[in-house]
């Protein structure tokens, strides 16, 4: 007994969209040799063939929908195309063709696009990456986006963020199939975490405020990220610079576009999020991530992600919200 995933593919499609959940599948085939259904993955193309991705090297051996069979999951890849100009009617026709007719249906990144185009994902929340959200609403105003989620289910409907989320996607499916005990397996075996929850931002404070631009500020921001818990308080702070605190303030504002303890606060939160996704107690990532107590914790979680530290880490255990 199998379980046929198709994978929809197209020219000027994004390689780790179909190779990212295709090795968590061959990994479940692999660490679990009795496990039923097995997957057989299938990828389809509008016209079938070869087609081209965005790096360069061509998938081979693709098939039409008409010409498919049975598929049980279909997961539409992404590609930038399908965000910066007007999806080709082939496509369309292809993955009309395939969602019609089966009960699970996914994309990656900008795969939802196409769902979206098609109307299957009208009130209903969706994700995509987060570079072409706004874009995304905008284009579909009836999609209830959520712009900073990992994945996100709604119905028989899985949506995920760019790229290598399409990996958490696919734990998250495999962990729907067959149990978190597999789903941990593989992701042992990727060397990935369980799971990103599909509530957790798709980037860090880190990563998503804009690079200072001044020299004294970006060895403050460095000094901060590599040791949250620090005394990182503004006069601290103005102190290590040798400038005043309201001349800190003012480079905070002018450059990163917020204030020093609303931004030392964030990058505490996320250092905390990392130690309870590694297994540390609420107390213990308080007090590393540099919050201090468990109520600072809960205040700072509750303020920003809309729930506890205790429920944030046991999601920890599966790739499914609760």
């Amino acid at each position: 007994m199998t379980h046929r995933v198709g994978f929809v593919v197209f020219d000027g499609v994004t390689m780790l969209d179909v190779g990212g959940p295709s090795e968590v599948l061959h990994q479940a085939n692999r660490l679990a040799p009795r496990l039923v259904p097995r997957y057989e993955p299938v990828l389809i193309s509008p016209d079938g063939g070869t087609v081209t991705t965005s790096a360069g090297p061509s998938l081979a051996g693709t098939v039409r929908a008409a010409d498919a069979g049975a598929i049980d999951t279909v997961v539409v890849a992404g590609g930038d195309r399908l965000a910066g100009q007007p999806i080709a009617e082939d496509l369309l026709t292809a993955v009309r063709d395939l969602t019609a007719r089966a009960p699970r249906v996914a994309s990656v990144c900008t795969g939802a696009f196409v769902l979206a185009e098609l109307g299957l994902l009208d009130n209903r929340r969706a994700t995509t990456h987060w570079r072409h959200a706004a874009a995304f609403a905008h284009r579909y105003p009836r999609v209830r986006v959520e712009a900073d989620a990992i994945h996100m289910r709604d119905g028989c409907f899985v949506t995920s963020a760019g790229i290598s989320a399409g990996i958490d996607l696919a734990l998250a499916l495999v962990e729907e199939d067959h149990g978190a005990d597999a789903a941990r397996s593989i992701a042992r075996e990727l060397v990935v975490f369980m799971q990103r929850p599909d509530g957790q931002s798709q980037f860090s404070t880190g990563t998503a405020t804009p690079p200072a631009r001044g020299a004294l500020l970006s060895e403050l921001v460095a000094s901060v990220l590599a040791d949250p818990a620090g005394d990182h308080s503004l006069p601290a702070m103005a102190a290590s610079v040798a400038v005043s605190s309201r001349h800190l303030t003012r480079l905070f504002r002018a450059e990163l576009g917020t204030t020093p303890a609303a931004w030392v606060e964030r990058v505490r939160l996320d250092r905390a999020q990392q130690l309870l996704l590694e297994g540390c107690s609420v107390t213990s990532a308080a007090h590393h991530s540099g919050l201090g107590t468990d109520e600072t914790l809960r205040r700072a979680f509750a303020r920003h992600l809309g729930t506890t530290p205790s429920q944030y880490r046991k999601r920890f255990t599966t790739t499914r919200s609760r």
